[in-house]
């Protein structure tokens, strides 16, 4: 990508902007300005030329030759499109990035396990001495890691529908598609478009490089070979089974006693395994990784277990899928925690595992009412307000043995500023209301 004399707009102020305009300069470009449309927005590098809050007219007047996406903005508003109107193609900070960026690159995506698992390979990658660092969705913007004078060896890339969107030449050497479900749909009109966005992952890989895909996952016209994985089946390259990954019907390495024991991790631990193997490391360095790895927190972590009852803090489940993958894997009675955001999907498709594993639901936030409705025919089912509120209303219900799982199934955005926030609110809930 020749940039030298360019005009560049990059739309969005965060991290992954600024980032890119810092790239786009330092490869050549004449003029490089950073646009958002929030009047309240604020770059933190002064050294930019930015315009908050910025109209369509503004964009119009700016003729810019290449337009620079962040991921959260979508390209076909009219916003985004007025940069456009003097034939300016639209390119992600992924694509941009991917341009410059001189190391191997690993993606990862899937509706949910794309953070675990990028987590997970770079400390499996640097563990066994190489220079690694999870970037994209999570971690680095990809432009940061093409700025630095000495590159990593490896990008270990967590890869989002909305950074598929903008790319062009992107060809990862190994892609990991852990699974799909419906989510988004408060940006996508279809299944199929949110579908077929993830899909471009694999868009331009040849037929010499690896496509790692979850059995059953059912992607058409897929180029690169393909090695599969599941929890649930054994067709696969790797299999999971009585807490070990087994290839065929020999046992690898037993899972038990690690933070990756339950089936959803271990689903993202095979999946890491197979890219670790593709890049040239040996099986016992990638089970060394598994074997010592502590997953980003607020993923079924545990808060406490006092009197038998076991308290897990599931807030990056932000979609039913996730929600379902961590219901699949409990063994004990599930007091299930959901709720936040309504994002348009239905949650009917859970109902029979609910019916068969909670002995109660309890929700909140501004899907409460709907939940509530869903859930009541199947499970006792007590609608609150807030996360506080069903934290006691959990203390009240649960008996020894239970597990109390706080798997919201959904966006915060209701009420918190994102999953983080709504996880740390949990936790001190569980603590407060458990005198630790």
């Amino acid at each position: 990508m020749n940039l030298t004399g360019k005009k560049i707009a990059v739309l969005g102020c965060g991290r992954s902007g600024v980032a890119a305009a810092r790239l786009a300069l330092a490869k050549g470009a004449a003029e490089v300005c950073i646009f958002d449309s929030n009047p309240q927005a604020t770059c933190n590098d002064s050294s930019l030329n930015f315009v908050p809050g910025a109209d369509e007219q503004q964009a119009r007047d700016f003729a810019a030759d290449i337009v620079i996406l962040s991921p959260g903005i979508e390209a076909d508003i009219p916003w985004t499109l007025a940069f456009t109107c003097a034939g300016a193609p639209i390119v992600g900070e992924i694509e941009l990035g991917y341009h410059f960026y001189k190391g191997r690159t690993i993606a990862i995506t899937g509706t949910n396990g794309k953070t675990t698992t990028t987590a997970l390979l770079e400390h499996i990658l640097q563990q066994a001495g190489h220079s690694a660092v999870a970037c994209g969705n999570y971690g680095y913007p990809l432009c940061e890691l093409a700025l630095q004078p000495e590159q990593p060896e490896f990008a270990v890339l967590e890869v989002s529908s909305f950074q598929m969107e903008t790319i062009h030449d992107f060809r990862p050497e190994v892609a990991i598609w852990l699974n799909f479900a419906p989510d988004h749909m408060d940006r996508y009109t279809k299944v199929e478009d949110y579908f077929n966005a993830k899909l471009r992952v694999f868009e331009n890989m040849s037929a010499d490089q690896l496509a790692i895909v979850r059995v059953g996952e059912n992607l058409p016209g897929l180029t690169p070979r393909i090695a599969e994985f599941s929890s649930v089946s054994d067709s696969g390259q790797l299999s999971y089974k009585n807490g070990s990954i087994m290839e065929g019907s020999r046992a690898l390495t037993s899972l038990r006693g690690t933070t990756l024991e339950q089936a959803h991790n271990a689903e993202n631990a095979m999946a890491a395994t197979l890219a670790c193997r593709a890049v040239g490391l040996r099986d016992d360095e990638i089970f060394a990784g598994l074997h010592s790895f502590c997953p980003p927190g607020h993923r079924c972590e545990t808060v406490a277990e006092i009197d038998g009852v076991l308290w897990l803090n599931d807030s990056k489940s932000t979609n039913l899928h996730s929600t379902e993958a961590a219901v699949r894997s409990q063994t004990r009675p599930i007091i299930l925690l959901a709720g936040g955001k309504d994002k348009g999907l239905d949650y009917t498709a859970i109902n029979p595992m609910l019916a068969e594993k909670a002995r109660c639901c309890i929700v909140f936030g501004q899907i409460a009412e709907q939940l509530c409705e869903t859930f009541s025919p199947v499970c006792k089912t007590i609608k609150v307000t807030t996360v506080e509120e069903a934290v006691t209303a959990a203390l009240g219900e649960a008996e020894r043995g239970d597990v109390v799982l706080f798997s919201p199934g959904t966006s915060s955005f209701d009420q918190f500023t994102g999953y983080v926030q709504r996880g740390e609110c949990f936790r001190r809930a569980v603590r407060q209301a458990l005198n630790l």
